[in-house]
């Protein structure tokens, strides 16, 4: 079969969040599948591949045809405790035995994070480009995943705020982010690892030209702001982007694999029942460069 892209609401979003049929990603892909779908990435911003039945080692196999891979090293799980290689990232609420972590475990806590709008590893100086995750088990209800097309919610911005956003700069850390949650259960290690980086609030995408707002619940200072000030003009950038206009809900099913470019893109995680499996595995492909090195 030929590979094809279409968007999954063409009405309303008829350039945001786009269907993939007609590839399987358990195979190696060809040049021409790999390019279609770097170029359906650079269209649409999210791509989804229903009932792609892939092993942990398909899943890196696929993600390194694309490029490079980001070391999971966003979490706070020891090395002893991982269920997985450093190339995944452990997206579950699962212990290394499969058995489902304690509501209040550190690990899981921790966690939570990712039901707040943000930017895959933006706390890193290199942060991610793509982030691909293949749902392996999923929950009755809830548990869904929110993607916010960043371009969209750039391109309505009025001119006057645009020309306020466009060289400022803004320091990211988890540890901002979780503290939003009320956790502070950080080792002095990971405190240190987890300094504050240097992003760009607004980016050019080098694929499509266009220009995005890059945001995250890990944004919390504007450089040359008074930080109440800074984190006021962030919410109200993050309640503009999130608007429902600019948002696509996907509700998952087992083997569905989604992709999404950090470069245009914010998401969050939706809540379900903690008691309930969610096992799911993430390749992060790495940026390469800094956003400060792709300035608008």
């Amino acid at each position: 079969m030929t590979i094809d892209i279409k968007p999954i609401d063409p009405v309303s979003r008829a350039f945001f969040a786009g269907v993939v049929s007609g590839i399987d990603l358990t195979r190696r892909l060809t040049d021409a599948e790999v390019a279609a779908i770097h170029a359906g990435m650079d269209r649409y911003g999210v791509l989804v591949f229903h009932n792609q039945q892939l092993s942990d080692d398909q899943q890196l196999a696929f993600s390194r045809q694309l490029g490079p891979l980001e070391q999971a090293t966003g979490d706070i799980a020891a090395p002893q405790d991982r269920r997985m290689s450093m190339d995944l990232n452990d997206i579950s609420n699962l212990d290394k035995h499969g058995e489902v972590l304690p509501r209040d475990d550190r690990r899981r806590l921790f966690g939570l994070g990712n039901q707040l709008w943000h930017s895959d590893s933006s706390f890193k100086d290199v942060p991610a480009k793509y982030s691909l995750l293949s749902a392996r088990k999923i929950p009755p209800t809830g548990g869904n995943t929110e993607f916010a097309d960043m371009r969209a919610a750039y391109d309505a911005l009025d001119e006057a705020t645009k020309r306020e956003v466009h060289d400022l700069i803004c320091a990211h850390s988890q540890v901002f982010s979780r503290g939003i949650l009320g956790f502070d259960d950080f080792t002095e290690a990971e405190r240190l690892k987890w300094v504050p980086v240097r992003q760009r609030l607004v980016r050019r995408h080098p694929g499509s030209g266009r220009l995005s707002l890059y945001l995250a619940s890990h944004a919390g200072g504007i450089e040359g702001w008074p930080v109440p000030e800074a984190r006021a003009f962030l919410r109200d950038l993050t309640e503009h982007a999130t608007q429902r206009q600019f948002v696509y809900a996907h509700v998952w099913k087992p083997w569905d694999l989604v992709m999404w470019d950090n470069r245009a893109t914010m998401h969050r995680a939706r809540r379900y029942d903690p008691k309930e499996v969610r096992d799911m595995r993430r390749t992060t492909l790495t940026n390469e460069v800094s956003s400060l090195e792709q300035a608008p």
